[in-house]
């Protein structure tokens, strides 16, 4: 856990955002102003508009115009994505560890979490998104902290029939998922977000708590082949059976389909 401290903070923008965007009251005006204060932020948010999806006429070139075509769930969910990658990318890590395939998972996982909920109309639906897109940095601490054990870690899973998380408690006397909640506890997120992710890997895929939408978008992005790292192992299975299975029924393959839209927009920001 002392491995926590050498993460990069949230950013100040990042913060003052995502609690502007709470406020229901918030103008565009206001959101467009604290992003324009990021250019990162600020370039990334126009390249998406602009981008063939949206398929507008003429080029959006005013961020506040941007935000207003966005909306407040899009924005907050693209805004919060990109800052956290970026800053888990200004890091070292141990050798194997591919930062820009662990974000892309992330980010898949928690862009099918919050479509999932929306479904279900899981309790606390509001913090899926958030919660899936950190329910495993606690894999970045094994990989910071502990980068000499990583090789044994990896040997012991690839040579085991078991889950990465057995692996990790055969090791550690710990795994991912729980030093993600302490993570989370650490940045003082909701408790409900905290539950969430510490039960993701002790739970099945029906129900529609938001641990259990959690658990089911992990694997079903996993099956669809966006894996945290090249040596990781899918769930054996078909995603639209998993999404199924979640709860969503006979909705599976259009909450399906919504998510390839979806992904396909944001994919190419963490390549």
């Amino acid at each position: 856990m002392q491995a926590m401290s050498k993460l990069p903070p949230f950013s100040p923008i990042l913060t003052r955002l995502m609690g502007s965007l709470s406020n229901d009251d918030v103008s565009f005006a206001q959101l467009g102003d604290l992003i324009e204060k990021d250019t990162v932020l600020a370039g990334n948010v126009l390249r998406l508009v602009n981008s063939a999806a949206y398929a507008r006429r003429g080029t959006i070139s005013s961020v506040r115009h941007a935000v207003s075509i966005l909306g407040l769930g899009k924005l907050r969910n693209v805004t919060m994505s990109m800052s956290v990658a970026r800053m888990w990318n200004q890091e070292r890590w141990a050798a194997g560890w591919s930062p820009s395939r662990f974000n892309l998972h992330a980010v898949a996982a928690a862009v099918l979490a919050d479509m999932i909920a929306a479904e279900l109309d899981t309790p606390a639906a509001e913090g899926a998104f958030a919660a899936s897109l950190l329910q495993n940095c606690g894999m970045l601490l094994i990989a910071m902290g502990l980068s000499e054990d990583m090789p044994r870690l990896r040997a012991r899973y690839e040579e085991s029939s078991g889950s990465l998380v057995e692996a990790e408690r055969g090791m550690f006397d710990t795994d991912h998922a729980a030093l993600s909640a302490e993570m989370c506890e650490v940045w003082r997120l909701p408790a409900p977000v905290l539950e969430a992710v510490r039960g993701h890997h002790q739970c099945g895929l029906g129900g529609g708590t938001l641990t259990e939408v959690l658990h089911s978008a992990d694997v079903a992005v996993e099956q669809r082949g966006v894996l945290a790292q090249e040596w990781h192992r899918a769930t054996p299975g078909d995603s639209i059976d998993t999404l199924a299975a979640a709860g969503l029924g006979a909705r599976a393959e259009a909450v399906s389909r919504a998510f390839d839209a979806e992904f396909d927009l944001l994919r190419e920001f963490f390549a």
